[in-house]
């Protein structure tokens, strides 16, 4: 059949007989496959030895391999089957006009019609089994694409001709192959080939559940396998995740429409925000899918009732968890009994427990609505909660019962762990509730400082009455008070390190607080410079002595040294320059120092004139109004003077 058709081409007077034979011979063509014959569909190795000394065959003696378009098929070649048809329909629409193939050639257009046909028919066959493990052919799909991208740029080349293309042109494969994908996707998700876990699951999250491992399984296999059958620029792994993201989004928006009870919704956020995102981001993706450009599965307009009634479920949990703790707390003071000792130190579970209830809410939460700002609307119910926690602090107070003050000591404790999460962890928090809990854990410091140390103040009194007196000034009756401070603070003992430190400087504070108020009372009077040495020499050394006992039990305060030598320096300067200097250097450093402040210091420098007074309050405030607020700590604003 080969040589009759090259004989009636060698003669130019019988071409358009030799044509006619072609048509009538087009079932068939020569291909050349060096070392490989296919027979029925079959591809199997040729022999290649070479026989020692002997050059291998030239190229016109290799082996031919004459196939037929069936054959092909057969042989699922089907990227060799589109090139002989692009082969024949450029022979048929190549050489003959216009008029020509109205009136000759109906017979050959409709016979490679029919072979597109067949072709497409197989084509779509094998896109079919593309997600089937058991049944893709790798090769068969390989070719399968390659004659998609074949017949696309046949397409193109048509769509640049001046000519009437052929019925079937432009044939549109790629979107053939579009269509067919994303109906092959919405088939396996219609029945989903994993089955739904056992266990107590809703037919909601049975769905949901089985939808998804059906789409991560189906992923996974064109990534691993389906993406080696297509060229890059193809971008399959893209085009298989924006399919299934598409469906799975459409299931998930008619779930949403409805009324969901609290576990679905919880669980159909997750998938949309926790897990849907996780199979996204898995090893085997990375480059392949571009998630971010996949969007959220669900709109705001779905997702914002669901967030709402979850983070609602949440506050609600998170209210009645908080009140079952402050209740257990409660409950075991009024029975009476001591609260737990850990390294000799009173502890309370109630900020660990409430602590950890909302770290993990909040990290949970944060998951499964995709957005930590979000997730923090939990924890506005604490602002109540801290204050009932405070009301509580407050009965202990008030009853005072006989673990009155151990249980106070154990919330000392749980002050400084709270104070301590909201500094250190305040992404779980919104800003409000941060600051109106720490001016609650403020007020529960203050009032437990005043409780505990209300003791010590009343044993100290009648040293207290001596300080700034003559008996003071001559005898440093100073040395009782301090031997009477150590005795007393023994009872403090029983707080956590770090709440037992903040007790004893308060109590570090409010002594020199009593000091310099009964100082600036003007009851010893300090008539001439070698009295204001001596108590400018007394005032030093009690600072001192004060630092250093307090410094043994704890006390970080050691700024209140500070305030008692300047003191003592006023004392024992003489001039008045200088004293204005030493007054301006203690305002600067502690603005809430008053002019009624300074007048009674000055006074008791009784050779100290009026009008010297006067400079020194005049320069003071003019040295204030030019330093403006400042950061430093309030002393004087806590001594009161007439």
């Amino acid at each position: 059949m080969t040589s009759m058709l090259r004989g009636c081409f060698s003669c130019r007077s019988c071409r358009r007989e030799a044509r006619s034979c072609w048509s009538r011979c087009s079932t068939w063509i020569t291909m050349r496959l060096p070392n490989v014959s296919i027979f029925r569909g079959q591809r199997a190795q040729a022999e290649n030895a070479v026989p020692d000394g002997h050059q291998p065959p030239k190229e016109e003696e290799t082996q031919r391999a004459v196939l037929t378009f069936q054959q092909t098929l057969e042989a699922q070649l089907l990227s060799e089957a589109s090139q002989m048809l692009i082969q024949r329909e450029e022979r048929l629409f190549g050489e003959i006009t216009e008029a020509e193939a109205l009136v000759h050639h109906e017979e050959e257009k409709d016979k490679l019609a029919g072979d597109y046909a067949e072709l497409e028919g197989l084509l779509l066959q094998t896109l079919e089994t593309s997600l089937v493990p058991g049944e893709v052919s790798i090769e068969a799909l390989t070719s399968a694409v390659k004659a998609i991208v074949q017949e696309g740029e046949q397409d193109l080349r048509w769509k640049q001709r001046a000519g009437t293309p052929p019925a079937w042109r432009p044939k549109c494969w790629r979107k053939l192959h579009d269509e067919k994908l994303r109906s092959l996707v919405e088939q396996r998700m219609d029945n989903p080939s994993t089955p739904p876990p056992a266990g107590n699951q809703s037919s909601i999250q049975a769905d949901i559940h089985s939808l998804g491992r059906q789409l991560k399984e189906d992923l996974l296999w064109v990534e691993q396998v389906v993406k080696r059958c297509y060229p890059r620029q193809l971008d399959i792994c893209n085009f298989y995740a924006k399919l299934y993201h598409q469906n799975l989004s459409s299931r998930l928006r008619k779930i949403a429409e409805f009324v969901l009870d609290n576990k679905d919704c919880t669980f159909l956020l997750r998938w949309v925000n926790e897990f849907y995102p996780e199979i996204l981001q898995k090893p085997e993706f990375a480059g392949e899918i571009d998630a971010a450009a996949l969007g959220k599965l669900l709109p705001n307009d779905l997702l914002a009732p669901l967030e709402e009634q979850f983070l609602s479920k949440q506050q609600d949990e998170l209210t009645t968890y908080v009140g079952r703790v402050l209740e257990e707390a409660k409950k075991k003071w009024s029975a009476g009994e001591e609260p737990t000792r850990e390294d000799d130190c009173f502890v309370s579970p109630v900020a660990y427990d409430i602590i950890q209830g909302v770290h993990g809410m909040v990290t949970s939460a944060a998951k499964i609505v995709g957005d930590q700002p979000k997730a923090q609307i939990i924890t506005n119910p604490l602002k109540d909660l801290m204050q009932r926690f405070n009301s509580f602090h407050t009965d202990i107070m008030k009853q005072k019962k006989p673990n009155s003050r151990s249980f106070i000591k154990a919330n000392l404790g749980c002050i400084e762990q709270f104070r301590d999460v909201f500094q250190k962890n305040s992404h779980l928090f919104q800003e409000d509730v941060r600051t109106s809990c720490a001016l609650i854990l403020d007020e529960m410091k203050q009032s437990g400082h005043t409780f505990l140390l209300k003791p010590v103040h009343d044993a100290l009194k009648p040293q207290y009455r001596k300080l700034g007196t003559s008996d003071w000034l001559n005898k440093n009756s100073f040395e009782t008070l301090l031997n009477s401070i150590t005795e007393e603070v023994q009872d403090l003992q029983g707080s956590t390190e770090a709440s037992h430190e903040k007790l004893i400087g308060q109590l570090h504070q409010e002594v020199t607080t009593e000091y310099v108020k009964r100082l600036l009372k003007g009851e010893v009077k300090l008539k001439d410079r070698e009295m204001q040495l001596k108590a400018f020499k007394t005032v030093k050394s009690d600072a001192e002595s004060l630092h250093e006992l307090f410094s043994s039990m704890g006390s970080k305060e050691g700024w209140l040294k500070e305030v008692l030598i300047k003191i003592a320096e006023v004392l024992k300067l003489q001039d008045c320059t200088s004293v204005q200097m030493e007054v301006v250097s203690l305002g600067t450093a502690f603005p809430d120092l008053s002019a009624r402040h300074v007048s009674a210091l000055l006074k008791l420098k009784t050779n100290f004139t009026r009008s010297n007074r006067r400079a020194v309050k005049e320069t003071l405030l003019e040295a204030l109004e030019v330093a403006g607020c400042t950061d430093n700590r309030p002393f004087f604003c806590s001594v009161q003077v007439k």
